[in-house]
């Protein structure tokens, strides 16, 4: 495991960056349904989480953008997916942390 002296400054400010990518409701709920290497399309997505399709291109945009999300197209349509699967254990950790 890393410790943050070991790492650069390149890469704090990209993990600041993919979190505060992360630091949105949306972000978190969508992050949340791609856990367990789920891959899901742009309506799929909003489907899931009852808001407009162009909010949810939004928000995909940005997390893919801070290198949270990946995607790949496949005929019509595009399948976004966790770059790495251990950003779920973020969300783990912080709805721990927030528990009562």
């Amino acid at each position: 495991m890393h410790q943050f002296k070991d790492l650069q400054i390149e890469q704090l400010e990209q993990a600041a960056a993919m979190l505060k990518a992360i630091a949105h409701p949306m972000r978190i709920a969508i992050i949340s349904l791609l856990e367990d290497g789920k891959k899901l399309t742009v309506t799929e997505i909003h489907e899931k989480l009852n808001i407009e399709q162009s909010t949810t291109s939004h928000h995909l945009g940005i997390l893919k953008d801070k290198g949270v999300l990946l995607s790949k197209r496949d005929g019509k349509n595009t399948f976004y997916f966790l770059r790495n699967e251990n950003l779920g254990k973020i969300l783990d950790c912080i709805s721990h942390c927030c528990r009562v």
